[in-house]
Formats: structure tokens, C-alpha cells, sequence
């Protein structure tokens, strides 16, 4: 009887193995499609995960990504010890015993749910596999999955068999790097690499105990534990993550006591907001021509964890927008106080534009969509009048937004009271864009105005016209050249006559070709369009990069037709590199995600100008700085000036309608343009709306922040002369003979650009306008 029962016991133990091998081979592959599909041996080797693409400075910072799930992939160098022992306390203890399956965890976890204790058995490698493969959703689920407790134990018998082929095709280093890689840590953070950035500001290898404990305890539930949302769980479950490391001596008793104590510090907390961030619009621009590479090119911008190393410089790029929001922030109070209890909206004459807020609302989004419903008209512009809470933008406040309550008819007119601006600048020696301004705030004002926007340049438009004369005739024309400031006359093909007239009167004074530019006499280009004709500019200003449409007319040499800041500073960059321009470049090249270079950018260049003229035309253009009434002594005052060759052009354009101001040194080119939203908005005197009082205090206190950085490679110098020179050695004579005697220096007279108005007006107190 005894041996019988022996015998039935090893027959049933027999059989329960058969059996038990026999569901394994079923479930392995997944007989009927009972159970879903299991990863082959090539996916185990190359699993398939979301990467996001990162944008990446010249001086190696990670400026933004794009992403369907914001995940970096880090290295296992990259993570820092802490948050290791952390995850191996909390997550898997006997990590580096099992194979995959921990048989003591798994049979303890009856004993846990007999006292009431829920907790998971699952060893990292089992998260892993279904972190990766994904067993228990979708076409990989099988027929099965859905019914109660089979389905439950379908998933679970495919994550072992799933853990046990990751733990023979990987290392432990490897798959404990790949589980923090895709992870889920909320606020669309995946992996530790962008967690670490997000919520601390930090990397993954700085992160200390008590941020890692943070982070680590979220993965039992990222809304529930999530320390911005939920600080005091996250609290809770931080210090539980911390006394587990204790208990497996990672951290002493008396690490645990300090720390424990520790608030959770959210001080550096990043959002995932492509809004936010260094460079947004240039960020915005890099998309849509990488978007078009990956088109051709079957990789997936979004997913592939493409490397895209650009040319901006992090830190020029944060120093050109805190120029920026400087000098907005005294331009935007002189516009508010300027037009106080008026709409800016404006004719030529003075006069409001009728219906001008009437058709801004109907080229609103609200408007449209409202309408798109069928709603009769009454009822949109009730919709449009009720008044509703909503975040504005604001320049005095925290992030830049202030809650109000505000009806949309009242935030359109609220912000069409708001300047606009864009700055772009560019190494001239190979074309590099190191920094791209496209607006003021990227979350509320989307528009760039460095490649997207084109206005009327005006009188920056003029060194086109001077580099052009002096090219085609040296030896009619040069820096040298007189002529007298009185009316020209042109006669225009329909028989009428153009006679263009100054910023202020005509002079009478016979003026250098280097004191017209210097004062932006507008006498002196119509007098060389006069013998150039239109055709004969606008070739060359292909040449010198513009594409757009350029109309073939006189007024033509003031700057009449529209072009970009992009283009502008392009066309400037060429005379600071000795006459050949150069493409602008922002990317220099793509890797993937394995570090293959994808794409090699290859810079396009031609010499469109003689090295003599590009010198001639940066002297030229020194003459706004130099020349007594120069447009832009004020940079003496910056202290750009002093022991520096600097130059510059100012521009305004009718009614005070768009200010310009592109800068130029040896080494650096810098383009900004300010103006309103619609031409109709701006100031109505030159004093507070030409170019050198809206767009030169950007380019200044740029400069200022780019030339006191020890560590970048820009800094006060000369243009070079020298390797023409040769050619002509009287040529050093025949510049300074036309040099005034005295040579100006710092006007320490002029009116200081930033000062504030007497009585400040800011966006508090349009708001109360608009609510009254």
C-alpha cells in the first residue's frame, strides 16, 4: 500500500512536469494564438522602445527633444549609486541571485497576502519584459487574456519565460540600465535620464539618496507618489524607499535619521513643455527641417532617439534672450504709457482703424471653431464677450503670466498692445547661428520673426546698395566719394517723379559716402540706385543671400520690400568675412541613437564680393559708431566701443512701423528687428520708434554678456586688412584721408536707451483699462 502511493505520488509528480513543460512549450509558441506572442530572439536582442530625439548645443547641452514619450536613453555610467541601491532596496533585493525568477520572493508573496499585505513579486527582470514586449495588451495578449485568473496567469508564465531569455541575453549592469531607461516617472517623464532633469534639474549620475528615494518610489505609482502632485504620499513613500535601503545597509542608521528629515525640494522642477526652455522657436525650426530629413529617410523623428547637434551656443543663446527680456521690459512700459487709455491700432494719418479689432476676431481660432459649429453670429460674440479666467502674458510677473479674468474680445485687443521682436546671431567665418530670439515668449507670442516673419528692412536694406556700387565701380566709389545732401529726383516710368526726402531736412552739405551711411542719409542711396537701377541691386543681393521677392523699383534702395532678420544678418555676415557668403548654418550633424552619423551638413559658400569691398563696407559701417550723428553712437555708452571695431546699421520704416538694427564685429553679426504684431501698431514719433531706440539695446546688451564671458571665443578686435593691402599699399592712406579730423568719441550727452518713463505703465494697468 505504501509503495503504491509512492508510486502515484512520483506518477503524479511526473505528470504535473510533463504537464507543466507541455503549457510551457504552448504558451512559448502560443499554440492557437492562445496566448499571445512571444518576442523573438531578434527583438529580445534589439527591443523596440521610444526614444526621444534630443536637440543639442555646440557647447554639448541638450536644449530640447521631441517625443511622443519624453525618454534619453543613459548609459550604466550614467547612473549614480544611489539610485541603484534604491531601486535593488525597493524593487529586487536578490537582483544579482536569481536567473530571472526570485522562487523566494514569489512563494513569500502567499505569506504577505494572508496578512493583508499587497505587494508585488515581480523581479526586475520581469517588469523589464513586460515594461518591453508589452505580454498582456494588443495583438500580443492572445484569446485567453481576458478571462479571470487564466488570463492573470497567461501573463505572468509569459513574463518568466520572458525574464529567463532577457537574463541569457543580457548582463545584470545591462538589464538593470534598460528597465530605468523605460520606466514611467508621470509628467511624460520615461526613463531616469529625463526624470532626473525634470523633476530636479540635475543628471542621472548627481542624483543623492534622498532624490533618487523620490524617484524610486514613484514607480510603484507615478501620479499616486508624484511630489508635485501628491507631495505628501511622495514624502511618505520616499522615506519607506529610504528605510529599505537602511534595512539592506546601503545607507547607516544615521544617514536614514538625516535624511528622512529632508522636504522634498522642487526648486529646479523642469515641465516638459516645448515652450519652455533655451531657444524654442529655434527648437520649433530644427523640427520641421529634421521632420522633412526623417521623411526621406524613414527614421521617425519622435521615436528613433536621433542626436542633432546644432550650432547654437547655450550660453549666447540664454545671454540673447535675457538681452531681450531686458530691454522689453522698459520698450513694452514706454509703448503702454505712449498709447495709455488709446487703441494703437492706426492709419496713416493718426487716425483708429475702423474695424480692425472686428477683423482680428474673426481671424481668431475661437472665432473660428465657434463658427465652424454653426452658431449664428449673436451668439459668438456673446461667447466672445463672456468674460472667463485665464493666464496672460506679462513681463512683471513669475513665469512671465499673471491670472485674470478677461473675456477673449478684450485678451485679443489686450495683446495686440504687445511688441514683437527678433534676434538672430551668426559667426560670419562659417556661418553658424549661435543665437535665434523668434519672439519674446514662445508660449503665448508662437510667431518667429528671425526665419518666419519678413518686414520692410528700410535703411538696413542700404549696405545692399553700397556694397553693390562699390563692387561694380571701385573706381567711381568708395567710403571717400562725395556728394551733396540735396533732393534727388527720379523720374518713373509712368511719368511721375520720386523725390524721397530724409529722416530730417535735406542739409545741403557735401558729405562722404561713409558720413552718409553713418547718419542713414537717404539722398545718398537714391543718388547711387540712380546709377545702379533696380535690376542691378537686387542681383546682388541674391547674390548676397535674400530670397525673397524684391520689387524692382527705386524705392528699392530704402528698403522697401520684405525680407527676414534671417536674411539681413546673412547678407551683413559677408562683409565681416572678407566677401564670401556663407549659408547660415544651425545643424551640423545627426547621429542615431547608437551614435551612426546620419547626416553631415556640408556648408555652401561663394565669394560674392571682392576682399576689398567686404573691407570697405565694414568701414563703412563703423561710420554709425565713429562718424559725428552717427545712428549708433549709443553703443559708446554700452562700452562696446572702446578699443573695438564695431558697426551697425540702423532702419525705421514709415510711421515708425518696424525698428532694425544689424551689428556687426569681426567675429559676430547680430540682426534684430522690433515692431508690432500689424504694421499699424507702433509709436508715433522717431524719439521712441527708430530703429536705434527699439532694436539697438538688444543687439548692445547682448554684446555686453557675450564680451564678458572669459569663456567664449568672441572678444573686442579689428578687421583684418592685411591680405589685400598688399595688393594696394596706398589703400591704408586713401581710408584715413577721409577720416574727419577729429574722430568721435563716447557721447556721454546722449540719452540713456534704457532709462524707464517717468511714470511706469504696465500690463496691470491695461488690464483695468480693458475691465472698465
Amino acid at each position: 500500500m505504501f509503495l503504491r502511493l509512492i508510486r502515484y505520488a512520483w506518477v503524479a509528480f511526473a505528470s504535473s512536469m510533463a504537464a507543466l513543460f507541455f503549457y510551457v512549450l504552448c504558451v512559448n509558441f502560443n499554440v492557437f494564438n492562445l496566448f499571445g506572442e512571444l518576442p523573438n530572439y531578434e527583438a529580445l536582442e534589439k527591443p523596440k522602445t521610444e526614444w526621444a530625439s534630443e536637440v543639442i548645443s555646440a557647447d554639448k547641452v541638450v536644449l530640447g527633444r521631441y517625443y511622443n514619450e519624453k525618454r534619453s536613453r543613459a548609459t550604466y555610467n550614467e547612473l549614480s549609486k544611489p539610485t541603484i541601491e534604491a531601486l535593488l532596496a525597493t524593487e529586487d533585493v536578490r537582483f544579482y541571485d536569481h536567473s530571472g525568477i526570485d522562487l523566494k520572493g514569489t512563494f513569500a508573496i502567499i505569506y504577505y497576502l494572508l496578512q493583508g499585505d499587497s505587494r508585488g513579486s515581480s523581479t526586475l527582470s520581469q517588469q523589464l519584459a513586460k515594461n518591453l514586449f508589452n505580454t498582456r495588451r494588443g495583438a500580443k495578449a492572445g484569446k485567453l487574456i481576458n478571462l479571470p485568473l487564466i488570463g492573470k496567469v497567461i501573463a505572468k508564465s509569459k513574463e518568466w519565460i520572458l525574464a529567463i531569455k532577457i537574463e541569457r541575453a543580457y548582463t545584470k549592469e545591462e538589464i538593470l540600465t534598460m528597465y530605468l531607461n523605460t520606466v514611467d516617472f508621470g509628467a511624460n517623464s520615461y526613463g531616469i535620464k529625463v526624470a532626473a532633469q525634470t523633476y530636479f534639474g540635475t543628471s542621472a549620475d548627481s542624483l543623492r539618496a534622498e532624490q533618487a528615494a523620490v524617484l524610486i518610489g514613484m514607480l510603484k505609482s507615478p501620479t499616486f507618489y508624484n511630489p508635485l502632485l501628491n507631495p505628501d504620499n511622495a514624502l511618505r513613500r520616499r522615506n519607506t524607499v529610504l528605510q529599505q535601503m537602511t534595512k539592506y545597509n546601503y545607507l547607516t542608521s544615521t544617514e536614514y535619521d538625516q535624511l528622512k528629515t529632508l522636504p522634498i525640494s522642487l526648486a529646479h522642477y523642469e515641465p516638459n513643455d516645448h515652450s519652455q526652455g533655451l531657444a524654442p522657436y529655434f527648437r520649433g525650426y530644427v523640427y520641421k527641417m529634421v521632420k522633412q530629413f526623417c521623411d526621406t529617410t524613414g527614421y521617425d523623428i519622435h521615436t528613433d532617439g536621433l542626436k542633432i547637434y546644432t550650432t547654437i551656443d547655450s550660453r549666447m543663446q540664454d545671454y540673447a534672450e535675457q538681452a531681450v527680456n531686458e530691454h522689453f521690459k522698459t520698450l513694452q512700459a514706454k509703448f503702454f504709457a505712449h498709447w495709455k487709455g488709446q487703441n494703437p491700432w492706426r492709419n496713416a494719418d493718426g487716425s483708429e482703424i475702423a474695424n480692425f479689432l472686428r477683423k482680428a476676431i474673426e481671424e481668431s481660432p475661437r472665432y473660428k471653431k465657434l463658427k465652424a459649429k454653426g452658431l449664428a453670429e449673436s451668439k459668438i460674440m456673446f461667447q466672445l464677450n463672456k468674460p472667463v479666467k485665464m493666464k496672460v502674458f506679462s513681463w512683471y510677473k513669475p513665469y512671465f503670466e499673471t491670472d485674470t479674468l478677461l473675456s477673449p474680445i478684450d485678451s485679443i485687443k489686450y495683446y495686440k498692445h504687445f511688441l514683437r521682436t527678433g534676434l538672430l546671431s551668426i559667426d560670419p567665418s562659417n556661418g553658424h547661428i549661435k543665437a535665434w530670439v523668434g519672439g519674446t515668449n514662445h508660449k503665448h507670442f508662437k510667431y518667429d520673426h528671425v526665419k518666419q516673419g519678413k518686414r520692410q528692412p528700410g535703411s538696413t536694406f542700404k549696405a545692399v546698395v553700397y556694397s553693390a556700387a562699390i563692387d561694380a565701380n571701385p573706381q567711381d566709389y568708395n567710403p571717400c566719394t562725395t556728394f551733396q545732401d540735396v533732393p534727388q529726383i527720379v523720374n518713373l516710368p509712368n511719368g511721375q517723379v520720386w523725390k524721397p526726402s530724409n529722416s530730417g531736412n535735406y542739409s545741403g552739405e557735401t558729405l562722404t559716402l561713409r558720413q552718409a551711411m553713418g547718419r542713414s542719409v537717404n539722398t545718398a542711396a537714391v543718388f547711387l540706385m540712380k546709377n545702379l537701377q533696380p535690376q542691378n541691386i537686387i542681383d546682388y543681393a541674391r547674390k548676397l543671400g535674400f530670397t525673397s521677392h524684391l520689387e524692382p523699383v527705386p524705392s528699392l534702395c530704402l528698403g522697401i520690400s520684405d525680407v527676414s532678420v534671417y536674411e539681413m544678418t546673412s547678407a551683413y555676415a559677408t562683409f565681416a568675412n572678407k566677401g564670401t557668403w556663407v549659408e547660415p548654418v544651425f545643424i551640423t550633424h545627426i547621429e542615431d541613437k547608437n551614435g551612426k552619423v546620419l547626416y553631415l551638413n556640408t556648408p555652401i559658400q561663394h565669394e560674392v564680393l571682392s576682399e576689398q569691398t567686404a573691407y570697405l563696407m565694414t568701414y563703412m559701417l563703423r561710420g554709425s559708431v565713429e562718424e559725428e550723428k552717427g545712428t549708433a553712437r549709443s553703443l559708446w555708452k554700452y562700452g562696446l566701443a572702446q578699443g573695438n571695431e564695431i558697426g551697425g546699421k540702423t532702419g525705421t520704416t514709415n510711421n515708425n512701423s518696424d525698428g532694425w538694427f544689424i551689428g556687426i564685429t569681426p567675429n559676430l553679426v547680430t540682426g534684430v528687428w522690433t515692431g508690432g504684431e500689424d504694421r499699424s501698431i507702433h509709436f508715433r514719433t522717431t524719439d521712441l520708434g527708430a530703429g536705434g531706440k527699439m532694436s539697438l539695446p538688444s543687439f548692445a546688451l547682448y554684446m555686453q554678456k557675450v564680451y564678458a564671458d572669459p569663456k567664449l571665443p568672441y572678444k573686442k578686435d579689428k578687421f583684418s586688412i592685411a591680405t589685400f593691402a598688399e595688393k594696394d599699399p596706398d589703400l591704408q592712406a586713401k581710408l584715413l584721408a577721409c577720416v574727419q579730423k577729429e574722430m568721435a568719441t563716447a557721447d556721454t550727452t546722449s540719452t540713456d536707451d534704457s532709462q524707464t518713463p517717468t511714470k511706469e505703465v504696465t500690463e496691470e494697468d491695461l488690464l483695468k483699462e480693458l475691465d472698465n
